[in-house]
């Protein structure tokens, strides 16, 4: 029981790593885009895949580990 405890949070704090990587990514290419004077279109673009990549791998963590911990396998 223990060890599926340590699997579910082993794995939420590697999608909330991951999460963490993607967003310091995305915001890199911002920065780069901003002192390249791309149009401000360009940039919400990557804001907004910053946006729903981010919120993919903390969605992906927490219903990977609800349902894990739910028993259903």
């Amino acid at each position: 029981m223990l060890m599926q405890y340590m699997e579910q949070i082993e794995a939420l704090g590697l999608n909330l790593f991951f999460a963490a990587i993607f967003f310091f990514i995305g915001m890199a290419i911002h920065d780069v885009l901003k002192q390249g004077k791309v149009p401000k279109f360009g940039r919400y673009i990557v804001w907004l895949v910053l946006f729903l990549g981010c919120a993919g791998f903390i969605a992906k963590g927490i219903i990977q580990m609800t349902w894990e911990g739910s028993g259903i396998s």
